[in-house]
């Protein structure tokens, strides 16, 4: 979709066409949209990532906890199961697995929400070292980088879904 499509779009049409971009949490969209028209795919990034950290910490929380946990193979969104597959992590041996999984679960119970990475243009191996220097993170620390992996997550996925231009 180019961008003077998606700032012509209604409201409803505006949140179905990127609604997804923040795992499972539509409201980042909805809340959005009347910040239109957008200059360029940078500008609504920009603008969503605005209204992420306008939300209320108990929002944030949820949109960080509606994340999959990486290399699970259950309750995930096509977009996180192509993104995980072109980082390595539907190719895990089952000891890279069974560490991917012991590594997710001591995240989750220090942290309280999933181990959250933009996987782009990152391999198996980056990810779980990730994974086991995060871990050290104190909570406030970790909170915010989670943030900052969402936003990073969500502009790989708006420089897939709006192209520059005009129709």
């Amino acid at each position: 979709m180019k961008i003077d499509e998606l700032n012509s779009l209604d409201s409803e049409g505006f949140v179905a066409a990127l609604g997804w971009v923040f795992e499972d949490s539509p409201w980042v969209a909805e809340r959005t949209w009347s910040a239109r028209p957008f200059a360029d795919v940078e500008a609504l990034h920009r603008a969503m990532i605005g209204r992420l950290a306008c939300a209320e910490p108990e929002e944030q929380l949820a949109l960080l906890r509606a994340h999959p946990d990486l290399g699970t193979r259950a309750r995930i969104s096509s977009a996180s199961t192509g993104e995980q597959a072109g980082a390595g992590l539907d190719h895990l041996t089952p000891q890279e697995f069974d560490r991917l999984q012991q590594l997710n679960s001591a995240y989750r119970n220090k942290f309280g929400f999933p181990f959250l990475f933009a996987v782009k243009g990152s391999t198996k191996h980056d990810i779980l070292r990730a994974l086991e220097q995060r871990l050290e993170s104190s909570p406030e620390e970790e909170y915010e980088e989670a943030l900052r992996q969402v936003s990073r997550i969500a502009r790989f996925r708006l420089m897939e879904t709006v192209q520059e231009g005009t129709r």
